[in-house]
């Protein structure tokens, strides 16, 4: 919780206004209240605008990646082609976050390094306020046309690609670099991480290496339309910090200590800073992770193939335990859970109406919930897929493993998904019900003979 005087204190600066409004042109903007979101869509006009939340209780102010023609005009009920008929463009943003500051850092410090090697020059950076940092391209960058289709059509799918993309390039040198930062400790690892030896752990050449992709993560992976990120020297409720813009050349050098907001100074680094890119020169990297995504389609894992589900819902008591450990609430890992969640139901067979149910308890579980606006359009966007897709494999490491629910029991060696946990024990029962019959049948036949 962010006191009143310390919000107050920071956004009635003038210098901090005027950033948050250039930040805010062409987007849509959400002010957060503490825990609650504020009414969406809204604008920002005047940097008196954001003195006056402030004055209500605003402690934080988020943007949309998208740019929009009038992000008035945005209504939940739109459909794609009505979004990307208001849709003027997207700024690329990448959320980077390992969980552990020291480690972003260096996922952070990678990341530029790899965009750069693509020949971007219109990279920026800020820390996120928390534990991680956000680095962004802006849409000016991109070509307007890629293989006959306009750029700005091309969201989420192109960020999700390039994020995909980055990730696979850097995880083996963060390994590299998050050993040489421990001295080559894996208990010290597993500590600040959380993961177990063997999560972790891989051999090449019979030498023991960091697996850095558990705690990798780079969070374009769920984005959706209206996908929001805090706004540079917007206030972060959990540790009280301003979202700060830095040099990318330098993030290595960044301390938290430079974000307590009676120190923040304005960075002279802008965060999408558009005034420094160059129609194309992103022209690369969006065609190598275009067709790295071409190639991940083609080897894309058998869980994600369409399926017939079974006719009539199967009950909670056949979910496996990582399906239970999510429902219990989670800390972290909210929409990665609320993805598992909505493919296992549709795969077991329940209707929208139960799953949207559930959804809402387990929603009401978590310590903090999903937006009820997320969590809604997900549901949307899945029912209007019209085919049924298993949820991850238990070895997912994004997933399963990723959000730390996979706790195995004795049946879970027999499966290879939670899906299939339920339907294999339902068939089981069913089978076992069949056969009693049977096996009385014979009995009294052998009785008689």
């Amino acid at each position: 919780m962010i006191p009143i005087n310390v919000s107050l204190s920071h956004y009635k600066r003038r210098d901090i206004q005027e950033e948050v409004l250039e930040n805010s042109k062409d987007r849509e903007i959400a002010a957060k209240f503490n825990d609650n979101f504020g009414k969406r869509p809204d604008v920002l006009r005047h940097p008196s605008d954001i003195l006056e939340l402030a004055k209500q209780g605003a402690t934080s102010f988020h943007a949309s990646e998208e740019l929009w023609k009038n992000p008035l005009q945005l209504d939940t009920s739109m459909r794609r082609h009505e979004l990307d008929n208001l849709r003027i463009g997207w700024d690329l943003v990448l959320d980077i976050d390992c969980g552990f500051f020291e480690y972003s850092r260096i996922a952070a410090d990678l990341v530029i390094k790899a965009l750069k090697f693509h020949n971007l020059k219109s990279v920026s950076c800020k820390f996120s306020g928390n534990k991680g940092f956000h680095i962004g391209v802006p849409f000016e960058a991109f070509p307007e046309k890629i293989r006959n289709q306009e750029t700005k059509s091309l969201f989420p799918e192109a960020p999700r690609k390039i994020a995909l993309y980055i990730r696979e390039m850097i995880k083996k040198p963060l390994g590299e670099k998050i050993m040489e930062f421990e001295k080559n400790s894996f208990n010290a690892i597993i500590e600040k991480t959380g993961k177990t030896a063997s999560e972790i752990t891989y051999y090449e050449n019979k030498i023991r290496a960091l697996n850095a992709e558990p705690f990798l993560n780079i969070d374009t992976l769920l984005i959706s339309s209206r996908h929001l990120y805090r706004m540079p020297y917007s206030l972060h409720e959990k540790s009280g910090l301003a979202s700060t813009p830095l040099n990318p050349e330098k993030v290595l050098l960044f301390r938290k200590e430079f974000s307590i907001p009676k120190y923040a100074r304005i960075s002279s680094h802008r965060f999408l800073d558009k005034e420094n890119a160059e129609i194309g020169e992103a022209n690369q990297l969006l065609t190598e992770a275009l067709d790295f995504g071409i190639r991940q389609e083609a080897f894309k894992p058998k869980e994600e193939k369409e399926f017939t589900a079974p006719e009539n819902a199967l009950p909670e008591e056949l979910f496996p335990p990582c399906i239970k450990l999510i429902l219990n609430g989670m800390e972290d890992g909210r929409k990665r859970a609320l993805f598992i969640l909505i493919n296992y139901f549709s795969s077991i067979g329940w209707d929208y109406e139960a799953i949207e149910k559930r959804l809402r308890e387990w929603n009401a579980k978590n310590k903090e919930p999903v937006r009820e606006i997320y969590l809604l359009g997900q549901l949307r966007y899945h029912k209007q897929m019209h085919k049924k897709i298993l949820p991850p494999n238990c070895t997912n490491e994004m997933y399963m493993l990723g959000i730390g629910v996979c706790k195995p029991d004795n049946f879970c060696p027999k499966i290879k998904n939670p899906a299939q946990y339920t339907t294999r024990k339902a068939w089981m029962i069913n089978k076992g019900k069949a056969e009693k019959p049977k096996k009385a049948e014979t009995a009294k036949n052998l009785a008689n003979s």
